[in-house]
């Protein structure tokens, strides 16, 4: 079975995807803390949000990066330190966060994250973020490609608020993912309790691998369980070195964080989500709450009333965003979704390929709403042939996040 995934994996994995991802000219990328490191391990470096990073590794490559993630006992460590990491302080940092997003930070413990999305007056995505409020301050990740765009867009509503913004180019960020990440980090960080730190949580001033100060968050973008550990560049090198000394751990590229995003059904903003898209039809409405939750009765977001009624219920949309499955060859970004007999064409897909773990090709793209219930059979349009597909559930295999024992 290996052979066959294998071979179905180079036969439609071209790395150059990735290259149409880059948002910056070759020229004017940065590089991060990590750059010699990746170079010396292998890595093949290519631009991406204004960054080099690494795409694959030399000796492994995307399909064993992947697979290799969500082995049992296993963890891969991906440079993500391109996202921006944003530190808001003052009297008014709730009060601005809930202006500008659609997150309950109100509600939030000390140390509690929450997946939450930036909008516009139109209700439409600005960014996707996770949010962890500290007793002294709130820190946010942004996507890395959008980070300066929404420093922008902060600053223009920031003037009525007592509220500072630092976003910190120096902090760089590793993402430990996989089973074994909690192994790993136990013998790194021995004073950290894991079983009583959730998904979707963080503590600051961690001292890791005897660096003082680290941040760490139990979140990721695999599906799996893993942790998000933000360290000051001067201590960036040693963290990596002291990462990759375990045996269960495996250096990982963009290729493979993107196929395990796309089985775990994640967003990747600009493909998936936009300016031009409300939460609703980014099938995103529950990162606000149930029907009952404070944020979509009281409202007072951006954009709110662009898809919510008055009494906090979700208003019609035109288009969903959906799961696909079932073709007999990966559909890639842009392929055009028909109607089960081919005749008319009702949504477009944003992110398609192969999925290592799910063993068969799999997409995520928008549907005309009417046609967005699981199990709805549709066509797409595959080097001009019509292909059978399925609307499906997401995630597409099984998350493995972590949850504290009641």
């Amino acid at each position: 079975m290996l052979n066959i995934i294998r071979q179905q994996w180079k036969s439609i994995n071209n790395v150059n995807v990735l290259l149409t991802r880059a948002l910056s000219a070759e020229a004017t990328c940065k590089k991060t803390a990590f750059y010699d490191f990746h170079v010396k391990n292998g890595g093949k470096m290519v631009p991406f949000a204004g960054y080099y990073l690494p795409v694959q590794y030399d000796g492994m490559g995307v399909l064993k990066e992947h697979l290799h993630t969500r082995s049992p006992n296993s963890a891969s460590v991906f440079d993500v330190s391109h996202m921006g990491q944003i530190v808001w302080r003052g009297p008014d940092a709730i009060a601005f966060l809930e202006k500008v997003t659609v997150a309950d930070i109100k509600g939030l413990k000390n140390g509690e994250s929450k997946l939450s999305v930036i909008l516009n007056e139109k209700g439409g995505i600005v960014d996707d973020t996770v949010i962890t409020r500290y007793d002294d301050h709130i820190y946010m990740v942004v996507n890395g490609a959008c980070k300066e765009k929404d420093v922008n867009f902060f600053q223009q509503y920031m003037q009525k608020f007592v509220v500072s913004m630092e976003l910190d180019d120096q902090q760089q960020l590793l993402a430990l993912q996989g089973d074994g990440a909690k192994t790993v980090l136990a013998r790194l960080a021995p004073n950290l309790n894991l079983t009583k730190m959730a998904f979707m949580s963080g503590i600051n001033n961690v001292t890791v691998a005897g660096i003082q100060g680290c941040r760490v968050t139990r979140c990721g973008y695999t599906g799996e369980d893993g942790f998000e550990i933000s360290v000051r560049y001067r201590d960036a090198l040693t963290l990596a070195n002291a990462l990759v000394g375990h045996p269960e751990v495996k250096l990982a590229g963009l290729g493979s964080r993107d196929s395990l995003r796309l089985e775990a059904g994640l967003c990747l903003y600009g493909h998936d989500l936009n300016e031009e898209i409300n939460p609703v039809e980014g099938s995103l409405a529950w990162v606000m709450g149930g029907p009952t939750s404070r944020r979509r009765k009281e409202q007072g977001f951006l954009g709110a009333s662009n898809f919510l009624l008055p009494d906090g219920k979700l208003k019609p949309v035109q288009k969903k965003r959906v799961g696909l499955a079932g073709m007999k060859a990966p559909a890639r970004e842009h392929t055009e979704i028909f109607t089960a007999d081919g005749s008319k064409k009702i949504g477009e897909i944003t992110s398609g390929g192969f999925g290592p773990s799910f063993k068969k090709p799999l997409a995520m793209g928008y549907v005309a709403t009417e046609f967005a219930a699981e199990g709805t059979t549709v066509a797409v349009s595959i080097r001009g042939n019509m292909t059978p597909a399925t609307v499906s559930k997401m995630p597409f295999v099984p998350n493995n996040y972590y949850r504290v024992p009641q």
